[in-house]
């Protein structure tokens, strides 16, 4: 009767043992739980950001929108005044080329044009090549002169070579666009 007495006292014991390890158990995870913000008060915090985003996306589009006509003049001025008529598009291209190298000091050598279809617009994208002859300053007169033409020109690609007699020879490959 003692042997079993001594036992169950000893099974209480160990029950009363794994109920206090799982009360600190279950104490600790109440402890993190608290800690972390709560699953709703998070999800709030993150609809009221995306609120606030999307309100100010809807006030930059309402901006966008009231600025549409002023950006439609806008365009339209550019299309006109930077885009030479298809009609007279070659000889002002030749002249203006021609006028930027000659105050440069430059010979030029050779220009080649490739026209593409007119697009919706009707704009018309040409392909250009010029080639030039001269001094290093010369040239660099002559990039800078393209630069801040009149024009609009777009520099694709250029290559730079000697020539006879220490004269440097510049290889241009531009482009411009013609309205129809």
């Amino acid at each position: 009767m003692r042997a079993n007495f001594s036992r169950r006292k000893n099974i209480v014991r160990w029950v009363i043992a794994a109920v206090i390890v799982a009360d600190l158990a279950l104490a600790a995870l109440n402890w993190q739980i608290a800690r972390t913000p709560h699953a709703p008060e998070g999800e709030l915090q993150s609809l009221e950001l995306q609120r606030k985003m999307m309100i100010g996306d809807v006030a930059r589009g309402d901006q966008i929108r009231a600025n549409l006509p002023g950006i439609d003049q806008q365009c339209d001025r550019f299309f006109q005044d930077q885009f030479r008529p298809a009609g007279v598009g070659y000889s002002g291209l030749i002249a203006d080329l021609g006028s930027i190298a000659g105050k440069a000091g430059l010979k030029a050598d050779a220009t080649t044009f490739a026209q593409h279809k007119p697009d919706e617009h009707g704009v018309v994208e040409l392909d250009i090549g010029e080639s030039v002859e001269g001094s290093y300053p010369s040239i660099v007169a002559f990039l800078n002169g393209l630069e801040n033409s009149h024009g609009f020109y777009i520099l694709d690609g250029l290559s730079l070579a000697s020539s006879h007699e220490g004269a440097l020879r510049l290889s241009l490959r531009l482009r411009t666009f013609f309205r129809s």
